[in-house]
């Protein structure tokens, strides 16, 4: 396409896209890297009709994070952002329908050995498989390309391989040894307990040593 550019603007700290970027080359830009910002919005993109690659690597978008609709862009890479939930994935389904290239290293959402040291390639692999059912135009997953028994996996049993975070309560309450005492009487400060006397006299009636001993030997 003749007058088709490629803007970077990197490192600026910007919270927002600036809205004379699209202003100037929105209609003109099929690259755009706005990697090394502090972005939390994406809404400044509705000018870039025509984006096909998109770069925006280590900034703040989190699980609010709203794409205009982009029908060309094949390429997006949102490494070392703040995404932790992939209910994202559906967002990006409808937002971007000719996606091939994904990238999500560095995100709670990505357990990647590297970033994610309690989590091992098995973790990685259900990610995988759950990504490619959301997203069956991928080619390119990560650092990885996709392979076609990856696709037929990810078909057949891709959507039961999300991963699920625990509640907070589930997670205190695994820690928490078990104790036959009721709940008001767990807390050592708060302890509760109840003194008495007794007085007991043995007659002998039930012990079964007398069975053994004769009238004349009492």
């Amino acid at each position: 396409l003749a007058g088709a550019v490629g803007v970077s603007y990197i490192g600026h700290d910007c919270e927002d896209i600036p809205e004379y970027l699209g202003e100037r080359y929105g209609l003109l830009t099929r690259r755009l890297d706005l990697s090394f910002n502090q972005l939390r919005s994406l809404a400044g993109l509705k000018a870039f009709t025509g984006l096909e690659e998109l770069v925006v690597d280590n900034n703040l978008l989190g699980n609010d994070l709203q794409l205009p609709r982009l029908p060309t862009l094949h390429t997006l890479t949102l490494n070392k952002n703040q995404i932790s939930f992939q209910e994202l994935l559906e967002h990006l389904a409808k937002a971007a329908p000719s996606l091939q290239y994904l990238s999500l290293l560095g995100n709670e959402v990505c357990p990647n050995q590297l970033v994610s040291l309690d989590k091992d390639e098995d973790d990685y692999q259900r990610y995988r498989y759950f990504v490619l059912h959301k997203l069956p135009t991928l080619k390119f997953l990560d650092t990885r390309k996709v392979c076609k028994i990856e696709q037929q996996e990810a078909e057949a049993r891709g959507a039961f391989m999300k991963v699920v975070k625990p509640k907070l309560s589930d997670t205190v309450c695994s820690f928490m040894p078990y104790t036959p005492l009721p709940r008001g009487s767990r807390d050592g400060k708060n302890h509760k307990g109840v003194f008495a006397k007794c007085h007991y006299v043995y007659y002998g009636k039930h012990s079964e040593g007398n069975r053994f001993i004769r009238n004349d030997q009492l």
